[in-house]
């Protein structure tokens, strides 16, 4: 079952993104809370690929959300990232597991 839905979008290579699209089941860092970053899986709604500097409606799954509770709203966008680097971001549009929600 999946954490959130989000609009999830990658940056172009040339403005210092990935050098390649990126396929269902994707496992980025995510950037959750100010000092922590979790891996999640990806899964884009109605594709099985996304396009450098395009945005798409998908989930992503965390690992260990009990470890962050509390730290996710709508609208909230979380870095996407590749160890330190950014390449792209998540604007959270549902979520589905409560644990993860700011009250």
């Amino acid at each position: 079952m999946p954490d959130i839905e989000a609009i999830i979008s990658f940056i172009r290579t040339e403005d210092g993104g990935k050098s390649h699209p990126v396929f269902n089941g994707y496992r980025p860092a995510h950037l959750v809370k100010e000092d922590y970053l979790t891996t999640g899986v990806h899964h884009y709604n109605g594709r099985e690929k996304v396009e450098l500097g395009e945005e798409v409606v998908g989930t992503i799954t965390f690992i260990s959300p009990e470890a962050y509770p509390g730290c996710l709203w709508l609208g909230k966008v979380i870095s996407i990232q590749e160890a330190f680097h950014v390449v792209g971001y998540a604007k959270v549009t549902k979520i589905f597991n409560k644990i993860l929600e700011k009250e």
